[in-house]
This record gives structure tokens, C-alpha cells and sequence, in this order.
């Protein structure tokens, strides 16, 4: 099999459907499965024996989305969930328990944050922020109970790459995983190849990229040695009650190094229900077909947008890795390859009614929640996506009162700058 992007996204795990022929994956919209006879069901249920039980656990469609993800990662198997906010609870609560603790980024979708600094805190959980900007801030902040390390490639709305290898490093010394979001830079960066053990997706961004689906992904590297670190990983060593007193890292040894991404899918996916939609999992897979075309796009026109705001009067900073020098620009060109992504940040000089007023005199940009479609989007953190975080929290993720974020699309490039200059003249 190719190890190109552009061939993987459109062939991998799927050839054609062996009853119909049919060359696009069917959407199997079908609650249950028939079994062959009860020996059949019962290794199904044991895991004795791999297959399809019930479309919360699984599904063809989702399988097929499943394989073809886990290809362009380079890792061993997939899981779709219903969101990637579920797919960042899940890669946590997959390893962390009560009394248990994460050492985590401070650069993080405001999403993340709440969810990882209130709920996963409720649930018993601590999440410890640090910033990445010192690599060593993780090892500082590691105790007995850490069970990972948690980022993301490009943070959003920050735009300051991970520092993946070196914190990956430090976790390799402690038996504790780094879990990378990449979200923001698919196909530009393989996080895995850098020592993260697992990979988290928002699918709904830009795989799907017609922001028509909402979905997550997680993807298990099968690089982290967890047998080896018994005392670190107790949630995939020790007996699951839930599962007949299963040890999951000897109990899925026969099927490859699969125990991270069995145990989320047959505990937490299975107990907690956050399963993708096939139908999702079909349009998913669409957007798939076309993404290593598309983020090269998103990435050209997002520099071109970057350099024109740079020479904008009302502009006083442009956040994007194009723009950065020293240790931060380093990193963007050591991780990111083929662009730095599609995504734009800048400041203007009028504060948050400065903002307020772009954004409300957009004409051709989208003002939505969302980043990564194939039409442009803005949107003033500030007031919006990060409007539940308190001052301390926004400045840490790198949100200001004047701060506007741009999902540059694929639009022509010159129609993009017309809209965004039409409405800075508006905004004063």
C-alpha cells in the first residue's frame, strides 16, 4: 500500500463492496448485526474474535473511516466518536481515573479548557496547565498519579506549534503518553512520528471540510510500551471489572499492540454511547478523498492572507507560524510540512468593539464556530468561543479583547483580502 496521503485518503481499507461492487463505502444505517450462531456471538462478545455486534460499538461505514484515518497517521487502529470533544474526553478518561491527573498545555481550544479544567475536574480528574513554551514545565508538574500529556500541533486560536519530540521525550521517561491534538494541521503533521502515542481529531473541522458533519477520531500509535509500565498505566493493567476482570494489555495481545483503542471502544464508547453516525462516518469519508488537496490550499491562502495584514495600520500583531522567529518559528518549520496551516490570528488596534465591528461587517467570510471548512470563517474569540473562560484563562490561551481569528478557505485568495479590507475600512 502507498505510503502517499493522496493515495491513502482514497483507497485505504476500502476496494469495493464484495455483494453490490459498489466502490463508495455504503452507508450500513443499521442498528444490529446477524450472527451466525450463538458460538459466533459469544466470541464476538469475549473478544475472542473481531466483528460487528451493535452500532454504538461498531459499524462497516465507521470502520472503513476508522482504517483510512489510522493509515494517514501511521498508527495501528482508530476510533470515530460522535464528536472530538468526546474524542478528547475519551483519550483521557481511557487512562486517568480518580484521584488521577493529566498534565496539560495551556494553549487549548476554549472548548478543551472547559471541559478539562470543570467537567473532567467534577468527574474527578485533575488537569494540570502548563506552558509549553518550556518543554520542561511537564516534567515539573508530573507526580505518582500523571497517567499523560495532552496538546494540541497548532493550539487554537495561539497558533504556537507543540514542542511534540521534546515533551514526548520527557513522558517516554515516566511511562506516561503524550496525546496530541491535531486537528488543525492534518496531513501537515504526524504527530506519532515525533513519540506522541496517540493522535486526537475533530473530524468535524477540516476532514470533513464542508462543515455539513460533526464528528471525532482518536488513533492509537501502538508505539507506547504499556506492559512496561504497570504502576503508571493501572487502567490497562490491572483486572476491568467491567469487562470480566479483563487485563487489557494482556487480554488484546494476540490481536497486535491494540490495547488503548480496544479498551475505549469496548468500555468507554460502549458505557458512555458517543458513537459517530454512519451517515456522518460516509460524509466524513468524502471529505477525506479530497483533504491532501485542499490543506495545501487553506495553507497558500492563509499566507497570503497572513503577509497582507502585516502591512495593515490598524493591525498591530498577525498571529500565525509564517510570522513568528526564534524557538517558535523553529518549531512550526520543524513539524509542519507543506504549509503552516489555515489558520489566521491578528489584534486590531480599537480592542473588542474593533472586533466586534469586522466581524459584523464581513461580507463574503462565514461568521461561525467552526474552523476548517472550504469557505472562509471568522470569528472574535473573546466574545464567542473562549467568552466562559475568565481574563487569566483567555490570556493564557492567547485570546485579547482585539484578537479576530481566521479559517482561510479556498476561496481565490484575492476575492478573501477584498472582504477582510472592505471590513477593516469599517471597522476603523
Amino acid at each position: 500500500m502507498s505510503q502517499h496521503p493522496e493515495t491513502i485518503a482514497l483507497h485505504h481499507g476500502w476496494r469495493a463492496d464484495p455483494t453490490s461492487g459498489s466502490v463508495a463505502v455504503p452507508i450500513h444505517q443499521t442498528t444490529s448485526y446477524q450472527f451466525n450462531d450463538t458460538d459466533h456471538a459469544s466470541n464476538l462478545f469475549a473478544l475472542s474474535e473481531l466483528g460487528n455486534i451493535y452500532t454504538r460499538i461498531m459499524n462497516p461505514t465507521n470502520d472503513a473511516l476508522e482504517q483510512r484515518v489510522a493509515a494517514l497517521e501511521g498508527g495501528v487502529a482508530s476510533l470515530a466518536l460522535a464528536s472530538g470533544q468526546a474524542a478528547s474526553a475519551f483519550a483521557l478518561q481511557n487512562l486517568a481515573k480518580t484521584g488521577d491527573n493529566v498534565v496539560s498545555s495551556t494553549d487549548l481550544y476554549g472548548g478543551t479548557w472547559n471541559l478539562f479544567a470543570n467537567t473532567l475536574k467534577d468527574q474527578g480528574i485533575e488537569v494540570r496547565f502548563v506552558d509549553p513554551a518550556d518543554p520542561e514545565a511537564f516534567r515539573n508538574a508530573v507526580d505518582d498519579r500523571t497517567r499523560a500529556f495532552y496538546a494540541e500541533t497548532l493550539p487554537n486560536p495561539k497558533l504556537h506549534v507543540f514542542p511534540i519530540a521534546e515533551v514526548a521525550a520527557i513522558g517516554s521517561e515516566y511511562g506516561i503518553p503524550l496525546i496530541m491534538d491535531n486537528t488543525a494541521c492534518p496531513i501537515l503533521c504526524k504527530p506519532l512520528e515525533h513519540g506522541a502515542a496517540i493522535v486526537v481529531y475533530s473530524a468535524t473541522k477540516y476532514i470533513g471540510g464542508h462543515g455539513t458533519s460533526i464528528g471525532g477520531l482518536i488513533v492509537d500509535g501502538g508505539n507506547f510500551p504499556w506492559g512496561e509500565h504497570k504502576d503508571r498505566q493501572p487502567a490497562l493493567n490491572t483486572p476491568d471489572p467491567s469487562y470480566h476482570g479483563a487485563v487489557w494489555v494482556e487480554a488484546t495481545a494476540p490481536l497486535g499492540p491494540v490495547a488503548y483503542i480496544i479498551k475505549a471502544r469496548t468500555t468507554l464508547l460502549r458505557d458512555l454511547g458517543s458513537a459517530m453516525s454512519p451517515f456522518n462516518a460516509f460524509l466524513f469519508l468524502q471529505g477525506l478523498e479530497t483533504l491532501p488537496l485542499r490543506i495545501h490550499r487553506h495553507c497558500e491562502n492563509a499566507s497570503r492572507v497572513a503577509d497582507w495584514l502585516s502591512g495593515r495600520d490598524e493591525v498591530t500583531r498577525v498571529i500565525h507560524p509564517g510570522k513568528q522567529d526564534g524557538k517558535t518559528r523553529a518549531r512550526a518549520d520543524k513539524y509542519l510540512s507543506g504549509g503552516y496551516g489555515g489558520l489566521v490570528g491578528f489584534e486590531l488596534s480599537g480592542g473588542r468593539e474593533a472586533g466586534r465591528k469586522f466581524i459584523d461587517s464581513l461580507e463574503l467570510l462565514y461568521h461561525v464556530a467552526n474552523i476548517g471548512d472550504a469557505r472562509s470563517l471568522a470569528i472574535h474569540p473573546a466574545s464567542t468561543t473562549h467568552s466562559q473562560l475568565t481574563p487569566e484563562e483567555q490570556e493564557q490561551t492567547g485570546v485579547t479583547d482585539g484578537y479576530v481569528r481566521l479559517s482561510v478557505g479556498i476561496e481565490h485568495v484575492d476575492d478573501i483580502i477584498a472582504d477582510i479590507e472592505q471590513a477593516l475600512n469599517k471597522a476603523g
